[in-house]
């Protein structure tokens, strides 16, 4: 699509609305829709872009630890993960799958506090999605608000209780795989303060072979009301999460629905292991009846284990910052002003150790390579954005203009640990051959943003466009398998033009949102593939600015809400979600890097960008009725996907269809919902995690594929449909 054809579109629907009656102002419309309008609207308008919004009532679809069955339905949006619980990798319109492992290039939040580091990695193991009640998306670059990130944006929150009073509440779900996953909350509301408490508690066998999980969370989360004007908010977690790793696949097992597990991984005892606390305190200040401030402070470490085939990892985390927002509103006559304007500032100091083995078949234990092949870094990231945003209204129009500027500025330090004088003699072969300690500051990066949005009757038209930044770390600017700096990266840039339409038809039960985009991202940052030409052909990985990415694509979401008058059924709620991809390489190349040289380029010009399906479609269907049962069914279809950058190796789509039923009451000072879930009761083969590029090339000599033509890039899903059961219950003092 071209620039000129959407502002085209904009312009001629503008020049239509102002020649018709006066708009109903859309803060004063009754909303009858899914309970999720109201919010996305608001969201929708406030970020001038794309935004979509799950309430707490599509989280409850499915188990809400299964992130992947509600977030994964929104249109534009996909959820991977390597494990049943952990590993989970967010999408946002083709962009985030390019780590192996982890998020990276989309910026997260729970409440107001990143969960995105100053290194600009996610980590989400340790969030307890069970406690979680609204996501926001922000589709696409989204850095005025956000800072960062060429995929834009997601918000989760634990929202405080309203309903004042006292009460105790147990969650309990039990069923396949060996699930036994338990949630107690005690909850206080005053007139002054909203405060609950939490302990979580989920374990299964898994599906896979070697599949544990097991997680426990402690919860904190109040809000607490100083005066007319100020209020104070906590949210402190801690959670102990251990997913044990399977590994990948070869495509021909996948088909035949043969899992053993990657022998290379099961026999080196793969897992991640998490200790994290984490602990936001914020202060929203009403100044004036016009100026607001919202100040979070904000503190996360976290202690980290991870082995996988290749290496043994042990990690020190930690990260703090504050995030302030100023928001002032002024009107006058005919025009109003809302200025959206602050800071984030991060910092994190890490200390890494990676220990690699050797490439060896069958061996118990495993064989590790000399210390002198491994790392010992102390990281020190910072990143710092300071943005601020305008919206114009005319108001007999309805009309607004939106201008936004971001400055991000990101930079690291790197000790190398093991490059200490005198640690490594020089008379033996244990050499350490080279300091690895480095400095790395990015010039700051001005990000814009222009929007012009206008409201009519129930429906809001938007066009923007956007920019988004997205740095090296200092993880992608190292080669372990070479034990070399990768210095010469440069940071990638995203530049996005949208436009949007979110209504509500009708009497407005029917509500719908509708995009076209065009994406364009410029220095690709890519993990690619590399070897030693020595006996055991070790593998590596690194990363490289491969070239320019270009994604256009269509977004459609519907939903009706439905209640019929004197019938059993009280409500009736069908939904269809649409999404349509045209992704491709444009000046793409990569080369295999062979004992760090390249070995031969390959131009990838318009080739589908992997990962991405060209459609993807989810359906829904609910019912409830007066007596309290419902029923709730999802069907979500995945087209089928390219694995490797010359689109050889093709992943067949695939359907998934979930079901809930349920019984719901309320009686004297009880509220109980008993349900049963159903998923994949189709039998479907279906992955849920894939790897891409050429950034595997498994040759360890550890697993059953030792055969440098087999692709092993598959984790796959369970291929039978699997139940679980379980109840809410609730009492109020």
């Amino acid at each position: 699509m071209k620039k000129n054809y959407l502002l085209a579109i904009s312009l001629s629907m503008i020049s239509f609305t102002q020649a018709q009656e006066k708009e109903k102002n859309i803060d004063e419309i009754e909303i009858h829709a899914r309970a999720k309008v109201i919010k996305e609207r608001e969201e929708f308008k406030r970020h001038a872009q794309s935004t979509e919004v799950i309430s707490d009532y599509e989280i409850n679809r499915n188990n809400p630890e299964f992130v992947e069955q509600s977030l994964g339905m929104m249109a534009g949006v996909q959820v991977e993960k390597r494990t049943q619980l952990g590993g989970q990798r967010i999408i946002v319109r083709g962009y985030g799958n390019d780590q192996k492992f982890n998020n990276w290039g989309i910026k997260m939040y729970l409440n107001n506090i990143p969960l995105t580091g100053a290194d600009g990695i996610t980590v989400l193991d340790d969030v307890n999605f069970g406690l979680i009640n609204r996501i926001e998306v922000v589709k696409g670059p989204a850095a005025t608000l956000y800072g960062g990130g060429s995929g834009g944006a997601v918000r989760f929150y634990m929202e405080p209780e309203t309903k004042k009073g006292t009460s105790i509440s147990e969650q309990f779900n039990t069923g396949s795989f060996g699930l036994f996953q338990s949630s107690t909350s005690v909850t206080n509301v005053g007139k002054n303060h909203s405060i609950i408490t939490n302990y979580g508690h989920i374990g299964s066998d898994g599906y896979r072979p070697h599949g544990k999980s097991i997680k426990n969370f402690y919860n904190i989360n109040g809000e607490f009301k100083l005066n007319e004007n100020q209020k104070i908010t906590l949210l402190a977690t801690h959670g102990n999460s251990l997913e044990q790793v399977s590994g990948q696949i070869s495509y021909d097992d996948y088909y035949n629905k043969i899992d053993n597990g990657n022998f290379a991984y099961i026999r080196r005892g793969a897992k991640t292991k998490f200790v994290t606390s984490r602990v936001g305190v914020g202060h929203i200040w009403q100044i004036t009846s016009g100026l607001k401030n919202s100040t979070t402070i904000f503190y996360a470490g976290t202690n980290g284990d991870r082995i996988a085939a290749g290496a043994y990892e042990t990690s020190s985390f930690s990260n703090y910052g504050l995030r302030s927002v100023f928001n002032f509103n002024q009107d006058w006559e005919d025009f109003g002003s809302q200025a959206e304007f602050g800071v984030e500032i991060q910092q994190s100091l890490a200390t890494i150790t990676n220990y690699r083995y050797k490439s060896v078949k069958n061996t118990e234990p495993p064989v590790l390579r000399p210390l002198s092949d491994g790392s010992y870094f102390k990281n020190m990231n910072h990143q710092n954005n300071y943005f601020a945003v305008e919206k114009i209204t005319y108001k007999p129009w309805s009309l607004m203009f939106l201008a936004g500027l971001s400055i991000n500025q990101i930079g690291y330090n790197r000790k190398d640990l093991l490059a200490i004088p005198g640690l490594f003699m020089t008379n033996t072969d244990n050499v350490y051959k080279k300091d690895l300690s480095f400095d790395k500051k990015f010039k700051a990066v001005a990000t814009p943003h222009f929007a012009l949005q206008k409201v009519w009757k129930n429906q809001i038209y938007n066009l923007s466009y956007s920019e988004g930044y997205n740095a090296p770390t200092s993880a992608t600017a190292f080669i372990p398998g070479l034990n070399i700096t990768n210095e010469n990266l440069t940071a990638e840039k995203a530049k996005m033009w949208d436009f949007s339409i979110q209504g509500l038809i009708e009497n407005t039960s029917i509500d719908y949102q509708f995009s076209l985009f065009s994406i364009n991202i410029k220095d690709k940052l890519t993990q690619l593939a590399g070897r030693m030409s020595n006996a055991e052909q070790t593998a590596y990985t690194y990363w490289a600015n491969t070239g320019n990415q270009k994604n256009k694509g269509l977004e459609m979401s519907i939903g009706y809400s439905y209640k019929p008058e004197h019938s059993l059924v009280s409500k009736i709620q069908p939904f269809v979600n649409y999404t349509y991809n045209d992704f491709k390489y444009s000046g793409f190349s990569t080369y295999l890097k062979e004992d760090g040289k390249p070995a031969g380029v390959n131009n990838y010009e318009k080739k589908s960008v992997v990962g991405v399906p060209k459609t993807k479609v989810s359906f829904g269907l609910d019912f409830e009725t007066n007596l309290g049962l419902y029923w709730q069914n999802t069907y979500n279809f995945m087209g089928s996907v390219y694995t490797d950058f010359a689109n050889i190796n093709k992943v067949k789509s695939f359907g998934l269809l979930n079901s809930k039923i349920g019984y719901k009451h309320n009686f004297n000072k009880w509220d109980l919902d008993i349900f049963i879930i159903g998923n994949n009761l189709t039998n479907q083969i279906n992955y849920k995690f894939l790897f891409y590029g050429n950034s595997i090339n498994d040759t360890d000599a550890d697993n059953q594929y030792n055969n440098s033509a087999v692709y092993t890039d598959v984790n796959p899903g369970p291929s039978k449909a699997y139940f679980f059961t379980g109840f809410n219950v609730k009492y109020n003092f």
